[in-house]
């Protein structure tokens, strides 16, 4: 099995949770791929494009490489925040026609549902995680307009307040959508989820500050039989932090491992006798 972990907005490969997730598929026998989004990592001198978290295609550009020209033959997909959107999207996207090498997938606390998302950060108890948000997206659109100023004008960043602000000025602006509303419509994994047919485990906690998922969402996740939702009283945002009873406590990435397990399990057990 091969796991590819995507991480959330302003992360990188090297996340904390990143590396927790790939060191425990690591010790439990599995090939590991942490993937950077375009521009995360270091990368921004690679392309002229920003990143969103409607870029499915990315990850599943990743996923057609190591099936092509790698040959893999059964692979996860582990995503964070807009990581689990991005790959909810994708195997949203997919419907029934996915791969039949794409074998289970882990979204943690996943952003399925953008718009009531981004306004939740807004909120006054929010804001530091929206300005955290807001100053590593303006250092990068600084770096950008730096490499290829042709594109990119600087003077959109001014007076920003929120997500919101940012995503109407700079995301739709540079990567074709109306404006802010246009984008989280149609970037949200939530339109898709019910097409979902891999194996699939998302784990949302009820106390996750800024993440909202509408009851809609929530219907379509519980109404597909191909996804479980577990979704606890606490956990935070990525975080579902427990006691260390001989692990490193960080439950969502152990369950995220032992999903992937169970269901290489199941599927191998039904495999004919030779």
């Amino acid at each position: 099995m091969t796991v590819v972990i995507v991480h959330g907005l302003e992360g990188s490969s090297e996340s904390q949770y990143v590396i927790g997730t790939g060191s425990k598929a690591w010790a439990a026998g599995m090939n590991v791929v942490r993937m950077n989004m375009r521009n995360c990592g270091d990368t921004e001198h690679l392309g002229p494009t920003l990143y969103n978290s409607g870029m499915s295609g990315d990850v599943g550009a990743i996923a057609q490489t190591l099936i092509d020209e790698d040959g893999l033959q059964k692979l996860a997909f582990v995503g964070y925040s807009m990581g689990g959107n991005l790959v909810l999207k994708l195997l949203g996207e997919w419907g029934p026609d996915a791969p039949p090498q794409a074998k289970a997938a882990v979204g943690v606390s996943p952003a399925m549902d953008l718009a009531p998302s981004s306004d939740a950060l807004h909120a006054r108890a929010n804001r530091v995680y929206e300005w955290k948000f807001l100053l590593g997206l303006r250092r990068r659109m600084l770096r950008k307009a730096a490499l290829y100023p042709d594109r990119y004008d600087v003077r959109y960043l001014r007076g920003m307040r929120s997500m919101r602000d940012f995503d109407d000025q700079i995301t739709a602006r540079y990567s074709g959508f109306r404006d802010a509303q246009d984008y989280y419509t149609r970037a949200a994994s939530s339109g898709v989820i019910d097409r979902i047919a891999v194996p699939t485990l998302v784990l949302h906690a009820q106390d996750d500050p800024f993440i909202r998922v509408l009851p809609e969402t929530r219907a379509k996740l519980q109404g597909n039989s191909h996804i479980s939702f577990v979704e606890t009283a606490q956990g935070g945002h990525c975080a579902f932090l427990a006691a260390p009873n001989g692990y490193d406590g960080r439950w969502a990435e152990r369950q995220a491992i032992a999903f992937i397990q169970r269901v290489d399990r199941e599927a191998s057990a039904k495999l004919p006798a030779r």
